[in-house]
């Protein structure tokens, strides 16, 4: 697993990384920019919207919506992709911390319209991606979402075939999400798949799905 030093040494080239492999639509990032533009045209249905980025990267997705008027909070563990991000967007809510131990206490006590997070959860096991997600739901807002865009699978089974098929280039320390087991914790859940290895996530409080 990447530590906050490995993404600080990554941040200068991250965007070139992920846009080639992106255009080769090859894993990682087959999918990146369809996935990023869905997000960002379910979140720009609805004007002057809150949204906190969890894992925020050098701002690729938040700075095209606080450019479109959204007040953005987010949290990343990267103090150098963090400093990429501020400067991007200079009056955005922005902190340093690991996810992990969950939210940094100022955007811990608020609520938001979306909380979105693309290609960061995957660091997390599952027991902490579903810790993680319940208290991210009880800081929505009353129509609010959780937007996730990330390497995803059907079923276990299709994880296992794509990882034989990828073989050496598999991050072994990545822990991707498996649909049908999430399903299990978050049954309102929904999935959209936008590549061979990828899509986007959509979860709502349960009494609302």
């Amino acid at each position: 697993m990447l530590s906050n030093t490995g993404f600080d040494l990554w941040a200068d080239n991250y965007d070139k990384d992920v846009g080639i492999s992106n255009e080769e639509n090859c894993y990682p990032f087959a999918g990146y920019k369809k996935i990023l533009a869905s997000i960002f045209e379910t979140i720009m249905a609805k004007p002057h919207l809150t949204v906190l980025d969890i894992g925020f990267g050098t701002g690729t997705l938040t700075a095209k919506l606080y450019e479109k008027g959204c007040e953005i909070y987010g949290q990343d563990f990267s103090s150098q992709m963090l400093a990429l991000a501020s400067a991007k967007m200079p009056g955005a809510h922005l902190y340093q911390g690991d996810f992990v131990k969950g939210l940094a206490e100022p955007l811990a006590n608020k609520r938001y319209d979306f909380i979105v997070s693309t290609y960061a959860l995957h660091h997390l096991t599952d027991p902490q991606k579903y810790t993680f997600l319940r208290q991210l739901l009880e800081r929505l807002n009353d129509d609010g979402k959780i937007l996730i865009g990330d390497i995803a699978f059907e079923t276990r089974e299709e994880l296992e075939n794509f990882r034989q098929t990828v073989g050496d280039d598999w991050d072994q320390e990545e822990i991707y999400f498996v649909i049908n087991e999430m399903k299990r914790e978050f049954p309102q859940l929904k999935f959209y798949r936008f590549s061979c290895c990828a899509g986007m996530i959509s979860i709502e409080p349960e009494n609302r799905a």
